[in-house]
């Protein structure tokens, strides 16, 4: 039952009996039922806050498991990715080198996968970071896995092609040490003959008197036999494959012809002064993928250890070509 409740009226001096609207009464109902809702959703969201409820918790307990075995993972890929890079040091290092070969560019290695959406997935997550960059390492390690295994193909291939390598590989004298007067000039920069200027000289200078053997220094296919009276005069250029070539420039005569295959220790011509040269002289050049390098590095068939540190150390002396 309702209590009743009473007043002073001032105005008549009696007690009289407080008579409440229904507008007081629906007012009084809203201002009770506001006040409720208002502590509720405090009390929610002090509850969501700070008071985890046990599934909560559970599902706390296994995201951290879930960081720690991404922990794990990434330390495991950072020891594979040692591997890895082990593995193509020792392929660049020594087996490229063994072989001749080109090492593979860093570029190529390095190469990933995709752009950057490939991992956008992964994105608006709390723990999006650990999860794309765990990706990101192994896509990473399986590209590079992948072209390391096509090296090792080629490395294999190249395995099963060494005696053809070895027996390619520019690996003697072109004048023969008989025949040979001296070495006229080296690999490097040299005054020109012409216009006393330094300039690259791009090969070595056999001096030999005219008609000398001109020997092929290995296997391989000729490709170009060029007469001329200027620059390189009468010249002979022979493929070795595995990207090298060889050049014998200013020769009196030529013996052999554009797509001859020869051997190494074969005669291809002999020693002249055609061409822009001073004196009779073989001007002898090794190519390796189409730039010109240092021709005493390959003469191991044909100089002792002494010898061959004479040459190397006459080749430091500056000196005139003659050509």
């Amino acid at each position: 039952m309702a209590k009743i409740r009473y007043h002073f009226n001032t105005k008549s001096l009696k007690i009289e009996k407080v008579q409440v609207t229904l507008k007081q009464k629906v007012t009084r109902v809203l201002y009770v039922l506001a006040s409720g809702l208002v502590f509720a959703t405090a009390v929610l969201v002090m509850a969501y806050n700070f008071i985890e409820s046990p599934k909560e918790r559970m599902l706390q307990r296994e995201i951290e498991q879930y960081e720690l075995q991404f922990k794990i993972l990434n330390d495991r890929l950072e020891q594979v990715q040692k591997v890895v890079t082990d593995l193509q040091d020792r392929d660049d290092n020594i087996y490229r080198v063994i072989f001749e070969s080109e090492p593979i560019p860093s570029s190529v290695r390095k190469a990933g996968f995709g752009g950057a959406d490939r991992y956008s997935k992964f994105e608006g997550f709390r723990n999006s970071e650990i999860v794309t960059n765990t990706t990101q390492k192994l896509d990473l390690i399986t590209s590079q896995l992948y072209v390391q295994s096509k090296s090792f193909d080629e490395v294999f291939s190249l395995a099963k092609r060494k005696e053809d390598l070895l027996a390619s590989i520019p690996a003697i004298q072109p004048v023969s040490n008989k025949d040979l007067r001296r070495i006229g000039s080296y690999f490097g920069y040299r005054t020109d003959p012409f216009y006393k200027v330094t300039k690259f000289h791009e090969g070595i200078d056999f001096t030999a008197t005219v008609g000398t053997d001109i020997y092929a220094t290995g296997d391989g296919v000729v490709t170009m036999v060029e007469r001329s009276r200027g620059g390189y005069g009468n010249c002979i250029t022979i493929n070795h494959g595995f990207g090298y070539e060889t050049v014998y420039a200013h020769l009196s005569k030529m013996n052999v012809r554009r797509g001859e295959k020869v051997k190494r220790g074969h005669v291809i011509g002999h020693v002249g002064n055609t061409g822009k040269s001073t004196s009779p002289h073989l001007h002898y050049e090794v190519r390796k993928a189409g730039k010109a390098i240092d021709p005493i590095n390959f003469f191991f068939n044909d100089i002792t250890p002494e010898e061959y540190e004479t040459m190397i150390e006459l080749s430091q002396r500056p000196s005139q070509t003659l050509d």
